[in-house]
């Protein structure tokens, strides 16, 4: 996923509001959200090369997602899929902050990446290339550099997040779902330099990324409320203007909310 802005128990009735964009090579074989038959707790897509995912929640209220973090000259071949990281915190037993843990004693092992893990206590983020923190009440956003990286796309998503913590419910959603389809690339004198041509960092400046192989798989919205609902929205493309699939998913937390 290349893309994730969220707040963080700053909404009066939505303790937690993400928006996502999974970027991925088209031809990747992705299985859309849904609850996993073997792992019936789990809400996500799933990777079905490598088994994991890139964003998720489980019915118990445990939220992951991951961002690569763009550092061409550093990718070591045959490293463990990220995706993982997320699948192995969803269906496992760990609080977020036991799980962080575990995840900085071997987080070298990966190409670059940033993990947001949170339960009902705690909401983390960890990067391989940086640190931990265990996130403050706020408005955050990760794309594939160390959190709050002020790129453009980055900065224009928090702007509207921001915007939306005034609004509820289909309007809030369509707002985020305006944001994610954005297509629209930096200028040039804005463009980070990340190790890849200008002509690609200029392709990936978008919120919404299109290219004839790779681009924009999913948008997702995911939001919690104080009463424990969960509402869980995603979007999938592939490679055409418009999603061909989309999931709507609503469920109440089985045990007391935040």
């Amino acid at each position: 996923m290349c893309l994730i802005v969220f707040a963080y128990r700053l909404h009066p009735y939505y303790p937690f509001i993400a928006a996502a964009n999974r970027d991925e090579y088209y031809e990747r074989p992705t299985s859309p959200a849904a609850f996993w038959e073997n792992h019936p707790r789990v809400l996500a897509g799933r990777d079905l090369k490598e088994g994991g995912t890139w964003l998720g929640i489980t019915r118990r209220g445990k939220f992951a997602a991951i961002t690569n973090y763009r550092d061409p000259a550093s990718v070591k071949s045959g490293a463990p899929s990220r995706g993982q990281l997320v699948s192995d915190f969803l269906t496992g037993t760990d609080s977020a902050a036991s799980y962080i843990k575990k995840v900085t004693r071997h987080g070298q092992r990966y190409n670059g990446f940033n993990l947001l893990c949170g339960d009902r206590q705690d909401l983390f983020v960890y990067s391989n290339r940086g640190k931990t923190e265990n996130l403050e009440p706020g408005l955050y956003g990760l794309s594939n550099a160390s959190l709050n990286t002020p790129w453009p796309k980055v900065v224009k998503a928090k702007k509207i997040l921001s915007s939306v913590l005034r609004q509820r419910g289909d309007q809030m959603e369509s707002t985020l779902f305006t944001m994610l389809n954005d297509r629209k690339t930096a200028p040039l004198n804005r463009l980070p330099a990340t190790g890849v041509s200008r002509e690609w960092e200029k392709r990936l400046s978008a919120v919404f990324i299109r290219s004839p192989l790779y681009g924009t798989r999913s948008s997702t919205v995911v939001r919690i409320g104080r009463n424990g609902r969960v509402t869980f929205v995603e979007k999938s493309f592939n490679g055409s203007t418009d999603p061909w699939l989309e999931s709507r998913i609503s469920f109440i937390l089985n045990q007391a909310p935040y």
